[in-house]
């Protein structure tokens, strides 16, 4: 318990400090970045994994009540840059195997599944199946997930001069009961249905599905609160940031240097992909970057939310990424395993 509320606390204080300063996005960023320098200074804490997933479902409650008719519609035109998904995976693999196997002399399975930019916990599990090193897998994708959600935001409020300020959504005082009774029962019943039927990522596709059901049928009419959101945000940068707890001196030196590494590869190949859509005019130049970054998606969905991005767009995109992760890590394995010996 001691740990949970140290988290808790020392993530309630990077909130402040960054409303302090005046940093952009405080409730996530705050404390991600204060629960990094306190597991670097050893201090022990651990997050709330139901907690953590009970407020994923506050974002797929979010992103499905965005969705209308005409939205659906729009779908259909979204082939064409859905169809580089799987190129850009493989794109990843080709360059992050030998990345980490000649460069940082891990095996192929480790290699392997810290290349893929799958789900933090999927890849992980997917790794140990295989003999790779779990402690690398865990600190390389932690790395990943916590660099590409830091830096984009600079590069929207950069390229894009977008508003990190904005809420996220109105505030709870707006919404009537049967709404906000609605929006639980969405969240509940869809993560749990969703979970039961074994559908990756069930904590935001399930509320998802089933708040866009409802949103279709003119039931729901709000997205979850403001304070809801925040909420979401907090959490989700807790469980980022205690992903460092018990780390050596060692182990950054290797695993987190190498991960750092790696980010930069992948922010280029974001970049050169979004550039090619762009130059291609298949969609909008900042839905591309959110769309493609290899982020975890929930926290490319936080961020989507703030800047107002089409929300079908970008989720789209990461439920494919994931959904082709997954699905395809034994076949790309074998792939990528007989090529590096070769």
């Amino acid at each position: 318990m001691i740990p949970h509320l140290t988290a808790i606390g020392v993530a309630g204080g990077g909130v402040a400090a960054f409303k302090l300063f005046g940093l952009p996005l405080p409730w996530l960023l705050g404390p991600i970045f204060a629960c990094l320098i306190a597991s670097l200074a050893r201090v022990q804490m651990r997050g709330i994994k139901v907690l953590n997933d009970g407020m994923r479902t506050i974002l797929g409650v979010a992103v499905g009540a965005t969705f209308t008719t005409t939205l659906l519609v729009s779908m259909m035109g979204m082939w064409s840059t859905l169809l580089m998904i799987p190129l850009m995976v493989l794109a990843i693999g080709a360059v992050g195997v030998p990345y980490f196997q000649r460069l940082w002399g891990f095996d192929f399975a480790t290699s392997y599944y810290a290349s893929m930019p799958g789900g933090f916990q999927d890849m992980v599990l997917f790794g140990e199946e295989a003999g790779a090193d779990v402690r690398a897998l865990a600190l390389i994708h932690a790395t990943r997930v916590m660099v590409i959600v830091v830096a984009l935001p600079f590069l929207l409020s950069w390229a894009w001069d977008a508003d990190l300020s904005n809420p996220p959504g109105a505030p709870v005082s707006s919404i009537g009961m049967g709404q906000l009774a609605l929006m639980v029962f969405c969240g509940i019943a869809g993560w749990q249905i969703a979970k039961r039927l074994g559908m990756f990522g069930a904590s935001i596709l399930g509320p998802l599905i089933l708040a866009a059901v409802f949103a279709l049928s003119g039931i729901l009419q709000h997205r979850p609160p403001a304070e809801a959101i925040w909420a979401a945000q907090f959490f989700i940068g807790m469980s980022v940031g205690t992903k460092y707890t018990g780390v050596t001196t060692t182990e950054v030196r290797t695993y987190v240097t190498a991960a750092l590494g790696f980010c930069v590869i992948l922010l280029l190949l974001t970049v050169i992909f979004a550039e090619a859509i762009h130059l291609l005019d298949l969609a909008p130049a900042m839905e591309t970057v959110l769309a493609f970054a290899p982020g975890g998606q929930a926290e490319l969905t936080v961020l989507a939310l703030i800047v107002g991005a089409d929300m079908a767009f970008v989720v789209a995109h990461h439920v494919l990424r994931i959904f082709v992760v997954i699905l395809g890590a034994p076949l790309f394995g074998r792939f990528f395993n007989s090529t590096s010996r070769e």
